[in-house]
């Protein structure tokens, strides 16, 4: 057994002591992989997960995708780098279905990239909180952008994303619960799986999926 999957173990084992619930849903998802979703999507640095995430925002995952496909394909198959981004025309940009709201704050994002104000050694050395308190300074960047970038590239364990809400229903589901829960409700669930947030997430994640009445996630918090 290697390194990774005795870990995985672990983290199931603590999460399925931790919420009956939880132990449910993990038990009918056997051989569920958490990351396999990440490994559909080209490797990201923080950089392009800011790219992927802000593309994201208040739109379905077939949406984003077909923008995020159109970035690509403007810039020669692959997601920019910061510059690339910065000598890009706007105009060029808006063409792929980017709005301009999201094409600024990923011209703000590449600036600071750009200059050194930012970067993946940086942000690896960062706290969640820190990175949390440092990117969402940025217009247009809130949790739920910082927290995807989190899991998608820098794979931190214990990630949350209370205002997601395919998330909100799936737990809704799960938990059978009368109404949709609020984010505080979110959070309040999540504390006993610490510090394996990232991985029950994805799990709940699954349930969205698995269930046809569960709409994508169309207004998603920033």
């Amino acid at each position: 057994m290697d390194s990774e999957t005795s870990e995985l173990g672990l983290a199931l084992a603590h999460l399925r002591g931790a919420d009956p619930v939880l132990a449910r849903v993990i038990d009918q998802h056997a051989g569920f992989d958490p990351r396999g979703w990440l490994r559909e999507l080209p490797v990201m640095g923080s950089f392009g997960a800011l790219i992927f995430m802000v593309t994201g925002q208040q739109l379905s995952v077939r949406s984003a995708a077909s923008i995020l496909g159109r970035i690509r394909d403007l810039f020669g198959g692959q997601l920019p780098s910061p510059a690339a981004l910065l000598a890009a025309d706007p105009a060029d940009l808006l063409t792929t279905g980017l709005s301009r709201r999201k094409v600024a704050t990923l011209r703000a994002v590449a600036e600071q990239y750009a200059d050194g104000s930012l970067s993946d050694d940086m942000l690896r050395a960062m706290s969640d909180q820190e990175i949390l308190d440092r990117l969402t300074t940025i217009s247009g960047i809130g949790p739920w952008t910082v927290h995807g970038m989190l899991i998608v590239a820098l794979d931190r364990a214990d990630v949350v994303l209370p205002g997601d809400l395919a998330l909100r229903k799936a737990i809704q589901r799960a938990y059978q619960l009368s109404h949709l829960p609020s984010q505080q409700e979110v959070l309040q669930i999540a504390e006993p799986w610490r510090p394996y947030r990232s991985l029950a997430t994805a799990y709940l994640f699954q349930v969205a999926l698995d269930d046809p009445g569960t709409p994508l996630p169309e207004k998603q918090q920033q």
